[in-house]
């Protein structure tokens, strides 16, 4: 698969090389303070400890139905995590607190771009490390953008909300990352057809081109809840990891937190 997206890319780098020399736009929006972008807006938060210059990883993050992008700054299981380990969380405001991810062509995905060229305007932003998340509607929101436009996106972050079977893709980050409670009745676990769980994640590993997946054991943050992971490591470009979990409907303690350990080679921590 031969990506398409060096535009987008470019643009994110020149903007970002600008904002290490001195920001075009004020920072003057942070944390509870929106940034605006005409009539809608979003949020970020810098991590601690930022020295001001160097390039900074960034996790967009799409909040769940009827929440804001505060809820997950406000997260320990979300700004918690990117706060610690050097990553500028950024959260868009969905319209009417909610997101358009049913069908291709969706105005969020657009939406989404201006954030992040906004977004480098005012900081420098480590092209090669921006990575996706979302809960629940969020989640299926962050599919949909990474379907859409995510050639550039180094990974994708689900979290309890997917895709019906179906669905084709234009565009793919390099590696998909999702977790599910197969209890889970809000949006039920992405079975993709006959066999149930033993082939999730469909769509991914079609358009990744992988093989057979591998049972990668099970691992927990927290002693009331246990993952099980299947990796799929033999794609013609990138991989797909699927973690599972008896529960329902929730983030689960530490799963963004491991998630970034293991895509930016840190020590393994909670949260």
């Amino acid at each position: 698969m031969i990506r398409s997206a060096l535009s987008f890319s470019a643009v994110l780098l020149w903007a970002s090389a600008a904002a290490a020399m001195g920001p075009s736009e004020p920072s003057d929006c942070h944390g509870g303070t929106p940034c605006q972008l005409g009539d809608r807006s979003y949020h970020v938060m810098e991590p601690e400890g930022w020295d001001g210059v160097t390039p900074l990883p960034v996790l967009l993050h799409f909040h769940g139905w009827a929440r804001t992008g505060v809820n997950a700054q406000r997260s320990g299981r979300i700004g918690a995590s990117t706060k610690r380990r050097g990553v500028l969380l950024v959260t868009p405001n969905g319209r009417r607190k909610t997101w358009d991810f049913w069908s291709p062509k969706t105005g969020d995905v657009g939406f989404t771009n201006e954030v992040l060229r906004d977004v480098a305007k005012r900081y420098p932003v480590d092209a090669g490390r921006i990575y996706v998340s979302g809960y629940s509607y969020g989640s299926a929101m962050a599919w949909r953008y990474v379907c859409e436009s995510g050639n550039h996106v180094a990974a994708l972050l689900g979290i309890a909300g997917a895709f019906p079977p179906g669905e084709t893709c234009p565009e793919a980050p390099r590696e998909v990352r999702h977790v599910h409670g197969v209890s889970d009745t809000v949006m039920p676990f992405p079975d993709d057809g006959p066999g149930g769980q033993a082939v999730p994640m469909g769509l991914w590993r079609a358009r990744l081109d992988c093989g057979a997946g591998q049972v990668a054991g099970d691992w927990q943050v927290v002693d009331f809840l246990k993952l099980s992971r299947t990796e799929w490591r033999n794609c013609a470009e990138g991989r797909v990891v699927l973690d599972i979990h008896p529960g329902g409907h929730f983030i689960p303690h530490g799963w963004i937190g491991r998630q970034l350990d293991e895509l930016l080679n840190l020590t393994p921590s909670y949260p």
